[in-house]
């Protein structure tokens, strides 16, 4: 148990037993385990520790601390999972326990701790010394609160490290120092990229093998900066690129400094950890709510429940169901503990508005001020996850928030060929596993949207084969796509939803009409003669 841990455990039990050479009467000291390195200074605790430490003051310290989620990339044996078995060590944030499980086992030399393991849980992990699966691990130091998503290396799991990175605020990408940047770690570091995490922290690792050189490092920052400013990805112009030299066996700047590189004025990988700031806080953008389930206990109640994905709500405001386009006003803010003036992102909530308008599941909220797009047709960047390539003639089911709609992907604008170092577009008729593309998704019903370096949220989506409920790929939107020929009498090339367009009629055939007009003066609708 850590030091920081230690204080709790013995404010709410005592002197734990079985350890007579830690405790007496007078004085309990923390002594952490022998023979392992760095040391922590033992912490003296009085017999009025238990009494005077207040629980409800140590729970706010920790709630008023900011978050910050950040997940590893990078080739296979890089030491991802050791770095963060060296973050986890170094910070006190390992049971004792948890350290004797991994003694003596693994692949380090004897009596030196193999740190891969505390992150590494499953079988096969240990087994193979790689990761599989993303384990997410949480600690926290007096500056902010981590939330660490160690994602694996391998090509075949790629997929489960775009599953790590798609929720992180900052992306650690490692580079062994021996082999410089390989494939894996560009296929990652566009991949991060594409998910517009915008502070990458270029770990160069194993420095120790390479006797801690100034030339290796920065070559590795220089080939690395060519290549990720060089990508062709919405946004990423703004990504700030971070470099740390450290060696995660040895802990050298990872949390401490180290004297072994004094030609690096930088700080350590925790300090950058520490001083990133978040990204753009989600209340800021505008009102985004995906409706989840359509609450009607009685005849006298019909809410509309879901999480809000991003800006704030407040009663009174005015909103539009998506995609029907129907107006209406906030009258109730309702929670398990009572109705809300405003709420705000992430909260869940079940939104009552002034009026009964027809909203189901799947159905996006927006405000009146700030709608996004509605499009049967979207560009979008996809990272192909299933080891069946793209058929560009099979319908899928394409899953946004709570809404699903058949979909296919009619059309790969490009591939993007990770072999060459300046990541160059090539023609593909396909997406093959982990493959990356530029591509053409086709709905059967228009979906409502904001280009993903807009909003993460309603700029994302899935594609599952319906027939094996297999994720098959991840998508980020980029915005609509104009309307291939053959599609009937009307071509709606654009069908973007601006405030003046969203009409809130009565009656079937005079929503239509009406809505028609609007496009056709709006000049996004042509019609065949």
């Amino acid at each position: 148990m850590s030091a920081r841990n230690n204080l709790v455990e013995i404010a709410a039990n005592g002197a734990p037993a079985g350890e007579p050479e830690v405790w007496n009467e007078n004085v309990a000291v923390y002594t952490p385990l022998k023979g392992h390195t760095p040391e922590p200074e033992p912490v003296a605790v009085s017999p009025s520790f238990a009494e005077n430490f207040n629980v409800e003051e140590y729970l706010a310290e920790e709630r008023g601390k900011d978050l910050l989620r950040f997940s590893t990339a990078g080739s296979v044996d890089d030491g991802k999972s050791t770095l963060i078995g060296r973050l986890l060590y170094d910070t006190q944030s390992v049971y004792d326990d948890q350290v004797r499980s991994i003694e003596g086992k693994g692949t380090t030399a004897p009596g030196v701790l193999d740190l891969a393991l505390l992150t590494d849980g499953l079988r096969a992990e240990r087994e193979q010394g790689i990761t599989i699966d993303v384990a997410y691990r949480y600690f926290s130091t007096p500056r902010r609160k981590f939330i660490i998503a160690d994602t694996p290396g391998h090509e075949q799991y790629t997929r489960n490290m775009a599953t790590g990175a798609s929720t992180a605020d900052v992306a650690v990408v490692l580079v062994d120092a021996r082999k410089g940047v390989l494939i894996q770690s560009r296929r990652h570091a566009y991949i991060t990229a594409l998910l517009g995490v915008r502070h990458v922290i270029v770990a160069v690792n194993k420095m120790d093998l390479v006797d801690y050189s100034e030339a290796v490092f920065t070559q590795i920052t220089q080939d690395f900066r060519d290549f990720f400013y060089g990508l062709d990805v919405d946004g990423h112009d703004d990504t700030v690129l971070h470099f740390v030299p450290v060696s995660a066996l040895e802990g050298d700047n990872v949390v401490h400094a180290s004297a072994k590189t004094p030609w690096y004025s930088g700080q350590p990988l925790l300090g950058l950890l520490e001083s990133i700031p978040s990204s753009q806080v989600i209340t800021e953008a505008p009102f985004r709510m995906h409706v989840q389930r359509v609450v009607r206990p009685n005849l006298d109640f019909r809410g509309f429940a879901g999480q809000i994905a991003s800006g704030t709500i407040r009663v009174g405001d005015e909103l539009v169901a998506l995609p029907s386009g129907k107006r209406s006003r906030v009258s109730r803010i309702v929670t398990f503990d009572g109705d809300l003036a405003e709420a705000f992102a992430p909260l869940s909530v079940t939104v009552v508005l002034e009026d009964e308008i027809d909203i189901s599941r799947g159905d996006l909220l927006a405000a009146a001020a700030s709608l996004p797009h509605v499009a049967p047709r979207l560009n979008a960047a996809l990272v192909w996850m299933n080891e069946t390539p793209l058929d560009t003639t099979r319908r899928y089911l394409l899953k946004q928030g709570s809404r699903s709609v058949p979909a296919r992907v009619p059309e790969v604008l490009h591939a993007i060929n990770l072999t060459d170092a300046s990541a160059s577009q090539t023609e593909s008729a396909s997406l093959h596993l982990n493959g990356i593309g530029a591509v053409v998704v086709e709905t059967l019903q228009p979906i409502a949207f904001d280009s993903y370096s807009e909003d993460r949220h309603t700029g994302s989506f899935v594609l599952i084969d319906p027939q094996s409920n297999a994720t098959v790929a991840a998508g980020m939107i980029r915005g609509a796509a104009a309307a291939s020929s053959g599609h009937g009498a009307h071509h709606v090339e654009d069908v973007i939803l601006k405030p003046s367009h969203a009409l809130r009629l009565e009656g079937t055939r005079e929503t239509l009409d009406l809505a028609l007009d609007a496009l056709r003066q709006a000049g996004l609708l042509k019609e065949d003669v």
